[in-house]
């Protein structure tokens, strides 16, 4: 049997709502609190709330802190290696970034995630706070021992961009919790709560230029047939009786929203993986998304694929989703293509990647 291992995971990403990262970090840590071959215990690197990571974390794995505001954290790790994560938070074989960025370590392992890479060609749309990230990244990549990507697609990218041999990269798809497979549409309750509309087109994600959303509220409003369009997540959509916000939705919430849904519409400029694309077709929701390279791999020929920034096409597809009734074989093959992306698989292959970055 294996030496187990102790890993160091960055649990920042469990802090307040969830997004994509936070859900990847959250299925990741209850899939090692499993593994008989894995002592995990989760770090939070922030000021405020730390103490609160004890509280979202699967049973048997400890939280540890370190209560440095996350900006001073990052410009003492551009310049040097201080503090390394065991100073704080034990000896261990490995530190996990999960989240772009990896603690430097003084003999552990380092292995950190990647998601995408967009913001390197958009260094404008990120906040001041993170304005010093793509340098950061970069420095963390030269000393990571495996950097772990969600798709082929980012692998790819890491490689060309951030100069990172392949024998260091390991490929770690994100996965469908199995309540997606069981997730019924909206009860009468809930659909007063959040206002929804008996059909809807729905999209899931946070405010952003890369979400393509000037291009999605376009095509939606020049086609008067469509159903209305409901925007679930963080941001500042305007609202009116054709487009619905509900704002942060809980895990539960969510899933029976997407559920409902007459289509799923991601029209995104660029994305790492695109995990509501795959939870809507868990669901049997058709799905709309832009045609790059992430989004191609993940939905693996199960979505309606549009040209990126393409208004006229979008609109067509959404259409086209609505009204082509899907057959039993294809209902049958969104939900078999969905089923084979599970957590179990990602903690299994970055468990693989911890064991390369300790040899």
């Amino acid at each position: 049997m294996a030496e187990r291992l102790k890993v160091l995971l960055d649990g920042t990403p469990l802090l307040g709502h969830r997004t994509g990262i936070g859900r990847y970090t959250s299925a990741l840590a209850e899939e090692l609190a499993s593994m008989s071959d894995v002592d995990v215990r989760a770090v939070a690197y922030t000021l405020r709330g730390w103490r609160n990571l004890r509280t979202v974390l699967p049973h048997g794995v400890a939280a540890r802190g370190l209560p440095v505001p996350a900006r001073l954290l990052r410009k003492s790790w551009l310049k040097s290696s201080f503090p390394p994560a065991e100073l704080y938070a034990g000896l261990a074989d490995v530190v996990h970034g999960t989240n772009f960025v990896l603690p430097p370590a003084l003999r552990a392992g380092g292995v950190m995630t990647v998601h995408d890479l967009y913001f390197l060609d958009a260094v404008d749309e990120l906040p001041p706070s993170d304005r010093d990230l793509p340098e950061l990244v970069r420095k963390c990549a030269r000393r990571a021992d495996v950097v772990c990507t969600p798709t082929r697609a980012v692998a790819e990218v890491v490689r060309e961009r951030l100069g990172v041999p392949e024998d260091r990269i390991a490929v770690t798809p994100l996965g469908v919790d199995p309540a997606w497979f069981a997730a019924r549409a909206p009860g009468d309750s809930l659909r007063r709560r959040l206002q929804l509309p008996d059909s809807y087109l729905l999209f899931v994600g946070a405010e952003g230029p890369r979400k393509g959303l000037p291009t999605l509220l376009k095509a939606h409003a020049a086609t008067s047939s469509l159903p209305p369009l409901v925007m679930v997540g963080p941001g500042h959509y305007g609202a009116d009786e054709r487009v619905r916000r509900t704002g942060y939705l809980s895990d539960v919430d969510l899933r029976s929203v997407v559920a409902g849904a007459s289509a799923l519409v991601l029209p995104s400029r660029e994305e790492g993986f695109g995990l509501p694309v795959l939870e809507a077709l868990a669901c049997n929701v058709p799905v709309v998304c832009s045609d790059v390279p992430a989004l191609r791999e993940v939905a693996g020929g199960q979505a309606h694929l549009v040209p990126v920034g393409d208004i006229d096409a979008l609109a067509a597809a959404m259409t086209a989703a609505l009204e082509d009734p899907p057959s039993s074989d294809v209902l049958a093959a969104r939900r078999a293509h969905a089923s084979g992306f599970t957590w179990r698989r990602c903690a299994e292959s970055t468990v693989d990647a911890y064991r390369r970055a300790t040899r």
